[in-house]
């Protein structure tokens, strides 16, 4: 009777043991199936948690980069492009819509802006605020007054008594002819609103060169006729403001008086069509800012003078449209005054291919 009690109580301490084994391994089954599947983990508090590396498919491995860099346009691939620009812009001449804003007679106004390179037949018009410091630069050593475009000091760049580049204008109506129909022309472009900006800043904010009469003669006229507050000293004070700037110059009756009076200051917002008459004299390359990359050496191996001189380094990203930039200077504007800018430069907008800016007229 004692032994078999003996054994009845081994068998019971037999089963719990087991059945507390199992709960133990149960207990370690469900924490590890948590951890595995993303769920809470539990760590000792002060320490890093380290997520386990996801291991790739072998069906579908990571793309490799390519050993290649990006293949420059080449040179036939670029003169479509030119071709192209050329034809847009003969089209748009040809269409009476936009006679108004694309046909100007080629006055001394138009002659002044071009400037010539007798020693290689070549014609330049001048388009500020779209790096024309840099053609002048290459006009000024091909014409053999410098070596290279880092010797010329920038003094000397803009001052035309100085640097050697005569102008059209400064010829017979003989000669004129003659090179406006033999001698290879061209001038650069950017998007007009963006241009706009950047005379408003160069001429009326930083003014670098100082160029006193754009902020003591200019812009108190500007202020005086169109900023509706200008009777008040402390506005008045404040300089020029961007819209004062816009709401002059889509101003089509009052703004020509003005102009008028600043005389060819106002080279540096005038429009394309006003500056180079495109639609009067069949330029060979029309470059564009925003592709200044590709353009700069197309045009200096057209023009076949790449063996002779280097177009300046383009600092990286300078030459980008900057939308961004567009629309901050935009934004306190009213519609109205900005469709009337538009109105004005739709001409430029049109023949160079330039999207209307939408996103600043609705």
């Amino acid at each position: 009777m004692g032994k078999a009690m003996r054994l009845h109580w081994l068998l019971l301490g037999a089963c719990g043991w087991v059945l507390l084994i199992l709960m133990f391994v149960s207990k370690i089954i469900s924490f590890r199936a948590v951890d595995d599947y993303g769920g809470q983990s539990w760590t000792v508090p002060g320490t890093k948690v380290v997520k386990p590396i996801p291991v790739s498919s072998p069906e579908k491995p990571a793309p490799k980069p390519s050993d290649k860099p990006s293949e420059a346009p080449t040179a036939t691939d670029w003169q479509a492009v030119v071709d192209r620009r050329a034809e847009l812009l003969s089209a748009v001449c040809k269409n009476s819509s936009f006679t108004n804003l694309t046909h100007v007679s080629i006055s001394k106004f138009v002659l002044d802006r071009i400037f010539v390179c007798d020693k290689h037949k070549i014609l330049f018009c001048q388009t500020p605020k779209v790096g024309n410091t840099q053609w002048k630069k290459v006009l000024i050593v091909l014409n053999g007054a410098f070596p290279n475009v880092e010797e010329i000091p920038e003094d000397i760049v803009h001052h035309h008594d100085k640097n050697g580049l005569p102008r059209l204008s400064s010829l017979t109506p003989q000669e004129i002819t003659h090179r406006l129909n033999t001698y290879f022309k061209f001038f650069i472009v950017r998007d007009p609103f963006e241009r706009l900006i950047s005379a408003f800043k160069d001429k009326f904010v930083k003014n670098p060169r100082f160029e006193p009469w754009y902020k003591h003669d200019i812009a108190p006229a500007i202020i005086r006729k169109y900023r509706k507050s200008h009777r008040d000293s402390e506005h008045a004070a404040s300089g020029l403001h961007f819209d004062d700037f816009v709401r002059y110059l889509g101003d089509v009756e009052g703004r020509q008086r003005m102009d008028r009076q600043f005389g060819e200051h106002i080279i540096h917002w005038v429009t394309y069509a006003e500056l180079c008459a495109p639609c009067e004299i069949h330029y060979s390359v029309v470059g564009h800012h925003e592709t200044l990359e590709q353009d700069a050496p197309h045009i200096l191996k057209a023009a076949g003078i790449d063996q002779l001189v280097s177009y300046p380094a383009i600092p990286p990203g300078i030459t980008r449209y900057n939308r961004t930039k567009v629309e901050q200077y935009f934004s306190g504007i009213s519609k109205r005054d900005i469709r009337r800018l538009y109105a004005r430069y739709q001409g430029d907008f049109h023949l160079f291919g330039y999207p209307s800016p939408d996103f600043l007229l609705n």
